[in-house]
């Protein structure tokens, strides 16, 4: 469907202060400082560290943006911030947005990347910044939890089935899984340096008798198994089309007969233009991975048949696609 625009609407699409605001308030720690109850622009300048007579202007800015309120002379978290933007907030979602703040100098490079080609990273800010890393996934964890119970019943898997969860991070999937089937087996692969948020994860969910860690790189190193189901989930887009094919076809062996590659991603649709949300997302893997890159449906389900897999179906639109090993 066509989208009009009025000249207002092209003009707040152009504008980035509200993003670097709220970013800046972040990285500053002030939603934190304001916890508890409202304080004015001198006692939080003293918290932080920062000079009043500026801080003052991001303090009202924020009000206008109706993350903060003000009364008099003092300042306070609105809801929203006071569940998402404190720090001690088990719904803290900091760690994402300081992420997308450490990320906003390769944004400002974009036009030079798209004039040259060349890309302004060389490796990732998880593998410069591991702490960061760490404390992302720990947020995806929370948000995926919500998630992860729907994929596996949408897959319908039988109770006694041994799966990998390949790139799994904190083990979101994983520890979703075993919960739906009370039957099912699980293996975590991941980096060393990412299983130990995993540890974490899965013994706080009591579930380390039924979910393996197995360390390596997935790229090189042996997988285990033999698996019934090896899900794939929101790893594809840091990796060449030759390495996800390579990978793809690695799977295959290590998976029995009858079992099925599960493959999640951000797809675009077949023309590049769709969804909106992925078109936006593929730039941004442009500018912050060394070789990435969001592919279409096709491409996921070209590799799955390359490999030989059988009955390549999209379960779920630009989402999941499987394949089924005869």
């Amino acid at each position: 469907m066509s989208r009009e625009f009025s000249l207002a609407e092209i003009f707040q699409l152009g504008y980035y202060w509200e993003t670097k605001i709220l970013l800046t308030a972040v990285k500053l720690d002030l939603f934190s400082a304001l916890d508890g109850k409202p304080k004015t622009a001198k006692e939080v300048a003293g918290r932080i560290g920062a000079h009043e007579p500026t801080l003052t202007l991001l303090l009202n800015a924020l009000v206008a943006l109706r993350l903060l309120t003000k009364e008099g002379d003092s300042y306070g978290n609105s809801p929203a911030a006071e569940k998402h933007l404190v720090r001690q907030s088990s719904q803290y979602i900091g760690h994402l947005l300081v992420l997308h703040d450490a990320e906003w100098n390769n944004w400002g490079k974009l036009e030079e990347t798209i004039r040259t080609g060349h890309r302004p990273v060389d490796r990732h800010v998880f593998e410069t910044d591991p702490e960061l890393g760490s404390n992302v996934l720990a947020v995806l964890h929370r948000i995926g939890q919500q998630s992860g119970p729907d994929l596996a019943k949408r897959l319908k898997l039988s109770e006694r089935e041994r799966l990998l969860d390949l790139g799994g991070g904190a083990g979101t999937n994983a520890i979703a899984f075993c919960q739906v089937y009370p039957e099912l087996t699980a293996t975590v692969f991941d980096l060393p340096a990412t299983l130990r948020l995993t540890e974490k994860t899965v013994k706080e969910a009591g579930l380390e008798l039924r979910i393996a860690l197995r360390p390596g790189d997935f790229n090189r190193d042996a997988l285990g198994g033999p698996y019934d189901v090896v899900l794939m989930s929101d790893i594809l887009h840091y990796q060449t089309f030759e390495s996800n094919a390579a990978l793809v076809g690695k799977v295959f062996t290590h998976l029995a007969p009858g079992g099925r590659l599960v493959i999640k991603d951000r797809f675009l649709d077949e023309a590049g233009t769709g969804p909106a949300w992925t078109t936006a997302f593929a730039i941004h893997i442009l500018v912050n991975t060394q070789q990435g890159s969001s592919y279409r449906t096709g491409d996921a389900m070209s590799w799955l048949t390359k490999a030989g897999f059988t009955s390549v179906t999209e379960l779920e639109k630009t989402a999941v696609v499987q394949g089924i090993k005869q």
